[in-house]
């Protein structure tokens, strides 16, 4: 089954000493304010046994993700970046979903 979800994903490695802050920063104040402005309709915040963390964005459409890295990414980004100047290195993808199953 095809879809038009688009799928937004930010992967961190973040240095060892600092992960509970970078953790604690993307559930109280990144993420929320990332889904205040509308452009998503989930996001998922995992962690891997190695320490990194991944951020999962799920947008309806691609002009969904395409306003929100158009209008506000820079933003964020220099927020997250305020804090964590350094010992974060960042990954980022856009996916867009070919097929799931079971089907939505």
């Amino acid at each position: 089954m095809t879809s038009s979800v688009v799928t937004y994903e930010v992967t961190l490695e973040v240095d060892p000493g600092m992960l509970e802050d970078v953790e604690r920063e993307l559930r109280e104040h990144h993420v929320p304010a990332i889904l205040a402005i509308g452009c998503f309709r989930a996001v998922r915040l995992d962690r891997s046994g190695d320490g990194r963390l991944r951020t999962t964005y799920e947008a309806a459409t691609e002009g969904d993700l395409q306003r929100y890295l158009a209008e506000h990414t820079g933003r964020l980004r220099a927020e997250f970046t305020s804090r964590f100047p350094a010992g974060v290195r960042v990954a980022r993808e856009t996916w867009h979903r070919v097929a799931s199953w079971p089907p939505p």
